[in-house]
Parts: structure tokens; C-alpha cells; sequence
């Protein structure tokens, strides 16, 4: 991923910018850690997508001082959490002006930072981090913005109005009079709605709802009830008494419970989903509300390995610049794109010794499942039945396991667990490891490495998933449930391989894990490790095919591009 950069924006004035994006967490770069899982790093590939096609774009966070967290985690599996700290100070340009948002009656005052993304040879694009820790405040505020997600609903709502009121009022401190869209990332920064309400009422002397829904975007990530924050009316007036009546925001939300997710999609004349079976389960669960969608994407020159990046350097210039030209892979030979698959399988396995003192075959089918530990991603799946696993893939296949659970999900701790449980158990028939505090750097190691991408979610809570999209850009197949990305993605066997069928709302969770598990042993068994070790010419075309149909089309840019299409040009 490329280096911040803290230098002037290359714009001669803020005014320049004509989109604000804003979002609760954006992967900025690995020593930054203002970022937990998959909406961080989409936004943060948004951002580089962004700065390499010219979109005039800026985006707007929270500085997270405190990061996320460090994972640690112990013999048995239990994971641990440290501070994960970051310097501002010396990783971002301290801007001049200050902001301050009311909340709950107290004035809070917020020092904004700035940090550049972009590969250094593009515009690159500002990205404003709004910080609490002025002396000004108490003590008690100028912690607000310190840890992402922070605790409790009081300091969640904080963090909410400083990213969305104080965001809208930084933007205009700093110069981006000119800004035109309002792209609220997730229904967190559905306060910048209200700000621009507020900022309607103070210059018109009316309430005008059209005119800041002409300007708002947004983009809902999650059919988990968990993901769409919820606050007691009681807090929200408490907290919001000088930006909006406490019977308007009502009227814009309702519902018993503030919804921050209802208040975006009332704010916005454009909302998407982030694919196309996202979609639907969008419009199921808010009905009356008209919703599109824009599949997710990863920027491609970030999420591709340094031998893959060499090969298409050579064989097809331009990649970087225009993924589209990745379905040209067909063409290229099969020796080179296996060669440069081994590179990073090495590199894998010496990662995993060094993280993990196991030693890992090079010629053995590797699999990988990386991303965050939570009850509906089913990490477990695959131990379902471990005799059977044993039986069919002794010696034959090694699994890797990365990923963090939030510090309170006590379910997706004891997924951790139990993944540890299933490598004891398999012992050296199958090495298994789980690979401690994953990140940016080493999700990029293990989407490349390994020979086959695992994704079991529970249907139909992904709503994309975009780690098989970084694998397929390394030649990658996957093997993953039919939802989210996958329906679009999934060519069976061309592009990889579907578990289990479309999702049937009837079905019961024992019943989806029972026939899921089942699915992916015949598909193992019957169809992948065949392919694999039997006929390499086949494995290495269905490699190809998911560079050429995959990658060259679930990539940033081209979601970029759809977003200015048919949001950004409207507003």
C-alpha cells in the first residue's frame, strides 16, 4: 500500500475539490491504524482510486489516536488486545484553522490534521482527520477521537457528530467552499446531513430537506443489524439540541430509535448497495426506499503482489492505470504466471515460519481464510467434520487463518479459539496456523500466497466481501458461499468454485452449516484437489480466469468511475 504523503494539496485552493467523502475509518497506510476491517480498506482504495483517475474528491475521518488495536494471541487461541497508538504529529500536516460541534450542551473544539493519498505521480487526494484532543476541551472530551469505535452509546454518537458536523464545518475552514456531492460512507456520518440542513435554515430561514438531499450520496455496507447504529431519541435530542429540533429529527428519521442508517437514506436523492445481492437485502430490510448498487472494487496496483506486478508490467502495460486490461491475461503463457504465483507462495511460507515456526510445503494445496472474526463468517466451517477433513486432504492440503475479533465479540474470540482447537486436533495431517495482528501488510502476503481463497459467510450477511477480489488479482481462485460479490464472481470452476446453493430464507442455521460444510468436502474432494494436483494446465487457465474476468472488473477504478457516473454527475 503506498506511503501518506504530508505534503500541500496539489490543488491551488481548497475550492477545487468538488466531492467530500466521508467515513468512519479509512485504511490510509499500515502505520496508520485508523482502520478495523473492510470499510476502512474500501475506503482507503476508493481514495487511491480516486487520486489516480483525477476525481476531485476529499476525504473526511476521524484521527483515532489510540488505532484499533494490537492482537495478540496466546497457546490456546484466546486473543488478546494492546493499543496500537499513532503520532499524528509526525505522520500529518497539522492544519491552522480550528472547528469546534456542540454536543450535549458543550462546546468541543477540534484540531484538524491532513494526509495525502495517491502513488505520487497523480493528483494526489487530501484526506482531513478531525481530532478532539485540544486543550481547550475536558479532559473527558479529548478523548472522543481517540479509539475507533469507541465504547458506549454517549461516545459513539460523539464521535458521530464530529464526524459529520464537525467534518461539514472543517471543510469549510479549510477552503472547499466549492464542494458539490456529499458522499456519506455508512450511516455514521449521517450527521453531515443534518450540519447542511442546519446551514440551509441559517441562510434561508427554512428547513429545507430538497436541497441537502440534491447534494447527499450514500452507501449502506451491511445487512448486520449490528452495523446500522442505533441511539435512544433521549440521547440524540440531548446531544443534538443546538443543530436541529428534536421533533424534525424525528420527523427525518422515525421509528422508536434514532437510526442512523433511516436519517442517511431520508438526507440522500442516491443510495447504493455495494453489490448486487446487497441490493436486495437492502431494499427487504428498508422498504419505501429506492436503492441501487455499485459492487465493491480493491485498487488493483495496491492489492497485487510484487511478481504478479512485474509480469503484467511486462506483458501488459497500462494495467496500473486501467485494470481493464487484466482480461488480456488469457494471453500470457502459463509457465510465467505459475512462476510468479511461486514467488509469493515463498513468501508466504516464510511469513508463516516466522510468525507461526511451522514449516509449510511449497507444493501442497494452501488455503487461506483472512478477515475479521465474527459468528456469521463461520471461520469453523471447514473443522465441521474433522475426521472427514483428515481423510481427504492428509498431507494434502495446509490452511492459513488471519484475523481480529472486536475487542467485545466474545463469539468471534471463541471462533479463534476453536480454529486453534482444529489445528491441534489436525496436528501434522493438516497444518493449520493462525497468523496473530493482521493487517494491511500481511493480508497482502496471504491473498497472494496461498493457492486457494475460502470464504464461508452465513447468506446473506455479506454484503461484498472484497478479499477474494485481492486474491483473484494474484491469480487466486476462490471457493466461497453464493453471496455478496461471489454471485457475480463465480463461474464454477473458471472462476473458482460455489458452496451450497442461492440462500433460501426457509433454512435454518444448523441446516445452511450442516448442507454448506457438506458442499465444500465434495467440492475439495471431487472437483479441487484433483484439479490441483492431477492437471496443472487446468488449475493454472482457472487462474487466469479469475485475473481476466475477476480482476479486471472488481477493481476501484472501474467502481470509481461507476459512482461518478451515476451519483457524483447527478447531484
Amino acid at each position: 500500500m503506498n506511503s501518506p504523503a504530508a505534503g500541500p494539496a496539489t490543488t491551488a485552493k481548497g475550492s477545487a475539490r468538488r466531492v467530500a467523502y466521508f467515513s468512519m475509518e479509512i485504511a490510509l497506510h499500515a502505520t496508520i491504524p485508523t482502520y478495523a476491517g473492510g470499510l476502512g480498506v474500501l475506503a482507503g482504495d476508493m481514495l487511491r482510486s480516486c487520486a489516480d483517475l483525477g476525481v476531485p474528491i476529499v476525504g473526511v475521518t476521524l484521527v483515532h489516536r489510540r488505532g484499533y488495536f494490537r492482537q495478540k494471541l496466546t497457546s490456546e487461541g484466546r486473543q488478546e488486545e494492546e493499543s496500537a497508538p499513532w503520532s499524528p504529529e509526525t505522520q500529518a500536516v497539522r492544519c491552522s484553522p480550528f472547528v469546534s460541534v456542540e454536543i450535549a450542551g458543550r462546546s468541543v473544539r477540534l484540531q484538524l490534521w491532513r494526509v495525502l493519498v495517491g502513488d505520487g505521480r497523480q493528483p494526489t487526494v487530501p484526506v482531513i482527520l478531525l481530532d478532539t484532543n485540544h486543550p481547550d476541551n475536558t479532559p473527558a472530551d479529548r478523548t472522543i477521537t481517540d479509539v475507533l469505535y469507541g465504547p458506549g452509546d454517549p461516545g459513539r454518537i460523539a464521535q458521530e457528530i464530529v464526524l459529520g458536523v464537525g467534518g461539514v464545518r472543517a471543510l469549510r475552514a479549510l477552503g472547499h467552499d466549492g464542494i458539490e456531492v456529499f458522499h456519506l460512507n455508512e450511516g455514521h456520518a449521517a450527521f453531515a446531513g443534518l450540519e447542511l440542513l442546519r446551514e440551509e435554515h441559517e441562510r434561508h430561514g427554512r428547513w429545507d430537506l430538497a436541497q441537502v438531499r440534491k447534494r447527499c450520496v450514500f452507501t449502506t455496507h451491511t445487512p448486520v443489524p449490528a452495523g446500522h447504529d442505533q441511539f435512544d431519541y433521549q440521547l440524540a435530542d440531548g446531544s443534538l439540541s443546538s443543530l436541529i429540533p428534536a421533533g424534525l429529527l424525528r420527523e427525518l428519521c422515525g421509528g422508536e430509535r434514532l437510526n442512523m442508517t433511516s436519517l442517511a437514506l431520508n438526507l440522500s436523492h442516491y443510495v447504493n448497495g455495494v453489490a448486487r445481492a446487497h441490493r436486495i437485502v437492502s431494499e427487504h430490510m428498508f422498504p419505501g426506499h429506492p436503492i441501487g448498487h455499485i459492487t465493491n472494487g480493491v485498487h488493483s496496483a495496491s492489492w497485487t503482489c510484487d511478481s504478479f506486478r512485474a509480469l503484467y508490467d511486462r506483458q501488459l502495460p497500462g494495467w496500473r492505470e486501467d485494470p481493464a486490461l487484466l482480461r488480456q491475461v488469457l494471453g500470457i503463457a502459463a509457465e510465467p504466471i505459475w512462476q510468479a504465483h511461486s514467488a509469493a507462495k515463498a513468501q508466504l511460507i516464510a511469513a508463516v515460519r516466522d510468525r507461526a515456526g511451522r514449516a509449510f510445503a511449497p507444493d501442497v494445496l494452501t488455503i487461506g481464510f483472512a478477515r475479521r472474526s465474527t459468528a456469521y463468517k463461520r471461520a469453523s466451517l471447514l473443522f465441521r467434520d474433522r475426521e472427514r477433513l483428515r481423510r481427504l486432504g492428509k498431507r494434502r492440503l495446509q490452511v492459513v487463518f488471519a484475523g481480529k475479533a472486536h475487542p467485545s465479540d466474545q463469539e468471534g474470540k471463541e471462533l479463534i479459539a476453536q480454529v486453534f482447537a482444529s489445528a491441534r486436533a489436525l496436528g501434522d495431517d493438516i497444518p493449520v496456523v493462525y497468523l496473530a495482528d493482521y493487517d494491511t501488510e500481511l493480508a497482502k502476503t496471504v491473498v497472494a500466497g496461498v493457492d486457494l481463497w475460502l470464504n464461508t459467510p452465513l447468506r446473506p450477511l455479506e454484503a461484498s466481501g472484497t478479499s477474494g477480489m485481492k486474491a483473484a488479482h494474484n491469480g487466486v481462485p476462490s471457493v466461497s458461499v453464493l453471496d455478496g460479490w461471489w454471485v457475480e464472481g463465480c463461474i464454477e470452476g473458471i472462476t473458482g468454485w460455489a458452496i451450497g446453493a442461492a440462500f433460501n430464507p426457509a433454512q435454518g442455521r444448523e441446516a445452511a452449516d450442516e448442507q454448506d460444510a457438506e458442499d465444500l468436502y465434495h467440492k475439495l474432494e471431487t472437483a479441487i484437489l484433483p484439479t490441483f494436483y492431477d492437471d496443472r494446465s487446468r488449475w493454472i487457465s482457472i487462474m487466469q480466469h479469475a485475473i481476466s474476468l475477476n480482476a479486471s472488473f472488481f477493481n476501484t477504478h472501474r467502481m470509481v468511475q461507476q459512482y461518478v457516473a451515476n451519483a457524483y454527475l447527478y447531484s
